[in-house]
């Protein structure tokens, strides 16, 4: 039996949730610190759990999400900073600034997703999770905003 389009489609957002868990459980064994390592292991939990809302988006369909949420502030820090190299030993200050971009190019990748499909269903599911990542990486510039550039 040939796949769906919705199919297609909720198996590639699901890989780029695991791709996601699997970046942050292998940047985690790279990191040296107890306190960065529990971040990068809730990270990937987080992550986690957007792959598995949409499994049940996939067996229960759409009558189980929500609508979009009104717009995430963006602070836009990570607009302005540059990507960090990864390495061993990171700071907790480019753990922050890589969850970030990361953030907010999984938001960007969803909002593009909401603009090449035209099945209103499929547009509200993929602007909720680009709402999402947004509440996400608002998350993370609030914490560099007031630990990192405070700080310095």
């Amino acid at each position: 039996m040939e796949k769906t389009k919705f199919d297609t489609i909720l198996d590639f957002a699901i890989e780029r949730e695991y791709e996601a868990v699997e970046f942050y459980t292998d940047l985690s064994s790279k990191i040296l610190f107890a306190a960065q390592k529990v971040m990068l292991k809730d990270l990937a939990d987080m992550e986690k759990g957007h792959a598995a809302a949409l499994e049940r988006i996939r067996t229960k369909g759409f009558a189980q999400t929500k609508k979009v949420n009104q717009d995430v502030e963006d602070l836009h820090i990570a607009d302005y900073l540059v990507d960090v190299e990864i390495k061993p030993n990171l700071s907790y200050q480019d753990i922050i600034l890589i969850a970030m971009k990361r953030e907010e190019k999984a938001k960007k990748l969803y909002l593009d997703l909401a603009n090449k499909v035209s099945d209103g269903e499929m547009q509200n599911l993929f602007r909720r999770l680009a709402d999402e990542e947004a509440k996400h990486k608002h998350q993370f510039e609030v914490i560099y905003d007031e630990e990192v550039l405070k700080e310095n």
